[in-house]
């Protein structure tokens, strides 16, 4: 940590009336958390991409509609449960 921000934590510490140590959690849990989105935004984007070249994750082709519905529900469940 440079001087700057050691001296900009200080300054929030005290405005906020907080410690520093609690500022420095709250920064990485919403780091994580971003990171973490981040991670199921691309996830998402992966199997929107896979359907929109009409392919599923073993590569074949579909060949009809319910069988893309059915595996881009799929799909997303394993984005967004991960």
């Amino acid at each position: 940590m440079t001087e700057q921000q050691a001296e900009g934590l200080r300054r929030l510490a005290a405005l906020r009336q907080r410690s520093q140590a609690a500022l420095l959690r709250e920064a990485l849990d919403d780091l994580l958390d971003g990171a973490e989105l981040e991670r199921r935004i691309e996830l998402a984007r992966a199997a929107i991409g896979r359907h929109s070249s009409g392919q599923h994750h073993s590569g074949q082709h579909h060949s009809g509609q319910l069988g893309i519905a059915e595996d881009h529900d799929a799909q997303l469940e394993r984005a967004f449960s991960s």
